[in-house]
């Protein structure tokens, strides 16, 4: 650090400043501790930084799926905000497990990083014993806690409610007058199921609630997926007139299908989807579907942990942020 000091005519510190958080120097000093290092082959030691400061300037962040676009999105959010702070992500995949990811949680907070951010509130006794343990900051996404935490520990939590939000797409397509509205899921997960709680509570409300019309399955969800769940409605409940599928990619493959089969859609078949994903909105017709705010979950949550990192004793485990971003229904042919 001293010879890239001596290089760019700045002193160490500089350079530790422009390394860690360039958005602390100006940026004709940060272009010459850049270049200085590159000339140089200086790369910063995470080990000494860590030893030097009490931190590791890292974050741990749990998602279930690297191949599911909702959490590469929120993922994408994580990075652009932590990325300037001088943060770097340690991302951990669990599979949709609770059990996974406590194991998963258990390896990353050997690493000693300065925050956590996962996903749902689904977890083991021993993963809340051990965020009950932590004194650095932990904010949970896609999910939203009721007020006052899990038992003694304290819970920040950045999503929407997954309730209201299947609720909308259910009250929908009863007042579109559809009266044989099934319900096709998989994956079912903690949010998938909250989701059609949702929808199953609009359809009570309305009065056209049929239980044999819902096709729930633990598979994957993907466009074949929901080709072949449409075929298997419609084989055991032709009159079915309006289907709610929990992802995008369900949705789209269905649409598909009935292109395939000849089902006019909407006129014989209403479809809506979730989440928004690319190419919803391509569709022939356009996908009606609820647009889930996954980027700026992961901006919002990033910023929360910044902001708790930046207090050695986070005033966020006395009062946790609940933070709704809420949800839009985008109605679009499909319905």
């Amino acid at each position: 650090m001293a010879d890239v000091a001596a290089a760019a005519g700045v002193s160490a510190m500089t350079v530790s400043r422009a390394l860690r958080r360039p958005d602390t120097v100006s940026e004709e000093v940060r272009a010459r501790v850049e270049e200085a290092s590159r000339r140089l082959g200086f790369v910063p030691s995470r080990v000494a930084s860590a030893l030097a400061s009490a931190r590791t300037m890292t974050v741990a962040v749990l998602i279930p799926s690297l191949t599911n676009a909702v959490f590469i999105d929120l993922l994408a959010g994580v990075q652009e905000t932590l990325s300037p702070q001088g943060y770097q992500p340690l991302v951990g995949i669990t599979g949709y497990g609770p059990e996974a990811e406590e194991r998963v949680l258990r390896t990353q907070l050997a690493h000693d990083p300065d925050g956590v951010i996962l996903s749902g509130l689904d977890h083991t006794p021993g993963t809340w014993d051990l965020l009950r343990g932590l004194t650095i900051p932990v904010v949970h996404t896609m999910d939203l806690m009721a007020e006052g935490g899990h038992d003694d520990c304290p819970v920040q939590t950045v999503g929407f409610s997954q309730f209201d939000a299947g609720y909308a797409v259910g009250a929908h397509l009863a007042a579109r007058g559809r009266r044989r509205i099934g319900l096709i899921a998989g994956q079912l997960d903690p949010r998938t199921r909250q989701r059609c709680d949702g929808w199953r509570q609009a359809l009570r409300d309305a009065g056209r609630h049929d239980p044999a019309l819902e096709l729930m399955v633990p598979d994957a969800t993907s466009v074949a997926l929901g080709a072949e769940l449409l075929e298997r409605t419609l084989a055991t409940h032709p009159d079915t007139d309006a289907l709610f599928l929990c992802n995008d990619d369900l949705a789209q493959g269905a649409l598909f299908q009935c292109a395939r089969l000849g089902i006019p859609v909407p006129e014989r078949l209403a479809v809506a989807g979730f989440n928004d994903l690319a190419g919803a909105a391509w569709t022939v017709p356009p996908l009606t579907t609820v647009a889930t705010p996954r980027r700026a979950i992961g901006v919002e949550a990033a910023r929360l942990l910044i902001a708790g990192m930046a207090d050695r004793t986070p005033k966020s485990r006395e009062n946790p942020r609940r933070v709704d971003l809420g949800f839009r229904l985008m109605v679009r042919e499909t319905t």
